[in-house]
């Protein structure tokens, strides 16, 4: 049925900083989500190759020590570079198995370098093309230490059935205007990306589908110290001080009017899957649409920069 989408949520960990293991994880998880009849798959936010967990754990922010430089090489050369058709296998199996893909990876860009790394929101429709690579707009904290902040490009919303979907990463959620920016392109069905917990998922899910009268679909992955592979540079250091749980999940899905569909899943790996009804949208947005009839365009408006952000421009 049109109005119907099946949805899957991939609540796993990653090969943790191993681009190649990673990407084997997800192809299973695409070929397990297909065959239950699943529409659209979502992973959390840098899955691809993995979160940066080590910031935190060993004194991410000193100058010029020699680990954490050695751990962020590390981190760059397991980064996808889209450019280089790092990600045309989950693309094949996209279009092999008709199912839509929002998958977070950290991104090697091309067109700033090729050396710094983006946290990156892809998405990859049902027949296997990738319509937006949406960079965080600004990473969070620590995560600034080994990320560079993105810009409007990938603030795009994508057709799929009857819904109309978009995301963003981790906390931009919690930031109105890019939220804002989504809703006025007709979003109706949110996507938000977590590395994993919760505690960021449990509040923000249910206020951003209140709010914008969307079903709201949160993704989180999960770390436990024994993800971490035995070959990960400076392992012991970053063990010593790393808590048992990293990342508990807490991937959920809320409807329209702002109530649990499904509740924050905790420590549980696998998919989880849910048939959402359009209609729903319709029925909420009787007496409020944030972009419609409850606003006012005369008195307050947003204006939007999509240029893709380079530091240099070629006119051969």
């Amino acid at each position: 049925m049109e109005n119907e989408l099946k949805v899957a949520l991939a609540q796993i960990a990653p090969v943790w900083l191993n681009k190649e293991g990673t990407i084997t994880k997800i192809k299973t998880c695409i070929k397990e989500a297909a065959i239950t009849g699943a529409e659209l798959i979502i992973f959390g936010e840098a899955l691809l190759p993995g979160y940066p967990f080590w910031l935190a754990f060993t004194e991410g922010a000193k100058w010029d020590l020699k680990a954490n430089k050695e751990i962020h090489a590390h981190y760059v050369r397991n980064a996808i570079q889209v450019e280089a058709g790092e990600l045309d296998p989950i693309c094949t199996l996209a279009k092999e198995n008709n199912i839509a893909i929002y998958l977070g990876i950290m991104e090697r860009a091309k067109d700033r370098g090729g050396h710094s790394i983006y946290c990156s929101l892809v998405y990859i429709n049902e027949e296997g093309e990738i319509k937006s690579v949406h960079r965080k707009l600004q990473p969070t904290y620590d995560e600034r230490l080994t990320w560079a902040p993105g810009d409007g490009n990938g603030l795009k919303v994508h057709p799929l059935k009857q819904f109309t979907v978009g995301g963003l990463n981790c906390w931009e959620n919690w930031m109105p205007l890019p939220r804002t920016a989504l809703y006025g392109l007709g979003e109706n069905l949110h996507i938000a990306v977590w590395p994993g917990n919760d505690h960021n998922t449990k509040d923000i899910t249910r206020f951003i589908a209140r709010e914008s009268r969307s079903f709201v679909i949160s993704v989180s992955s999960l770390m436990k110290k024994e993800d971490f592979p035995k070959d990960t540079p400076h392992l012991s250091s970053i063990l010593e001080q790393a808590p048992n749980v990293m990342a508990n999940g807490g991937s959920c899905i809320a409807g329209p009017d702002g109530e649990w569909l499904v509740e924050p899943v905790i420590d549980k790996e696998g998919l989880i899957y849910h048939t959402l009804d359009f209609n729903r949208v319709y029925e909420e947005r009787q007496n409020f649409d944030v972009v419609g009839h409850y606003s006012r365009p005369d008195v307050t408006k947003l204006t939007i920069n999509r240029e893709r952000q380079s530091t240099v421009e070629f006119k051969d």
